[in-house]
């Protein structure tokens, strides 16, 4: 657990961090955490962002992009922040995201002219967005067994195996991690356990590469994978990966150990994490400065280490 000084300062931060030190760290009661997260709609980083939005709905004027201002991206980014289930903006905006996504194979193609196959990566995205916000409708569960039945043989997932994409043949840490955040949402969301072998063979692909290393060379597979950012967009890290499987409440499994001390090596001597990668792109504004500690890392690698050495999950 984190030492005073460090809760302090984490608590001292934005209502989006704050409710979920609250939920996560301090273990506090419900009823005190919902009514920290009510205040993102109306104070900080939520509120910026939802004035933000165009009167029809979207941001920016654009469905995926521009990056990282688009309508998709800043509702991903909304759910990162915790705005809560049912928001008007956020239904509003889910709404134009599947009337403008859904494609006749179930998944999500925002592309004009429209690719051959949906987009993997992006389809487990969305349904993250869609599960977190309540979306109650039947294409979301189409959308739930398209991200599904993309898995490969080797248990991940891989936006460029489809026909006209590359003919990978091997999954993606990127497209694996955003279609196990939408099928963990889904589960939630239906209160089913429909795609949980799924997700646990897909767990199993990131453990055979103890999350950033080659199954066959166990080389780094990239050294942008050892560098923790936030928010993340579609990019995979260390760090987002553990979260993962601490949100999903796995197994501690053994494989996880070197990407855990490779967390805790990051830890500054002050208690604290570094914001230490930011991917380019066009942005509303910044929420914490490159190179400087950052309270989104702090406390996503507090609760990782807390849920590893068995404290509050």
């Amino acid at each position: 657990m984190p030492t005073d000084p460090v809760l302090e300062w984490l608590l001292e931060g934005d209502p989006a961090i704050r409710w979920q030190v609250l939920r996560d760290l301090k273990g506090a009661a419900e009823r005190t955490v919902r009514r920290e997260q009510r205040r993102i709609a109306g104070t900080g980083f939520g509120a910026r962002l939802l004035s933000l939005q165009d009167a029809d709905g979207r941001w920016a004027g654009g469905i995926y992009n521009p990056k990282w201002t688009s309508t998709m991206y800043t509702m991903v980014l909304l759910r990162s922040l915790g705005l809560a289930a049912g928001h008007p903006q956020a239904m509003r905006a889910c709404q134009v995201l599947l009337d403008m996504g859904f494609w006749h194979d179930g998944g999500i193609n925002f592309w004009s002219p429209r690719r051959q196959r949906s987009e993997t990566c992006v389809s487990g995205m969305l349904l993250a967005v869609l599960c977190w916000f309540g979306m109650d409708d039947p294409r979301v569960d189409r959308l739930a067994e398209h991200v599904a039945v993309q898995q490969m043989a080797d248990g991940g997932w891989n936006c460029r195996a489809m026909p006209g994409y590359g003919g990978a043949t091997h999954g993606s840490f990127h497209t694996t991690i955003s279609a196990l955040e939408g099928l963990l949402e889904y589960e939630r969301f239906r209160k089913s356990g429909a795609t949980r072998e799924t997700q646990a063979r897909g767990r199993e692909f990131l453990l055979v590469h103890r999350l950033f290393r080659s199954h066959r060379t166990g080389n780094i597979v990239k050294s942008e994978m050892t560098r923790f950012s936030f928010p993340p967009r579609w990019h995979y890290d260390v760090l987002r990966g553990l979260d993962y499987f601490r949100e999903c409440g796995a197994p501690r499994d053994q494989r996880l150990g070197e990407a855990i001390a490779l967390v805790e090596a990051r830890r500054k001597d002050d208690g604290r994490w570094l914001l230490q990668n930011r991917y380019p792109g066009r942005i509303f504004f910044e929420l914490e400065k490159l190179g400087e500690p950052s309270r989104w890392n702090t406390l996503r690698a507090l609760r990782v280490l807390g849920w590893w050495e068995g404290g509050t999950e």
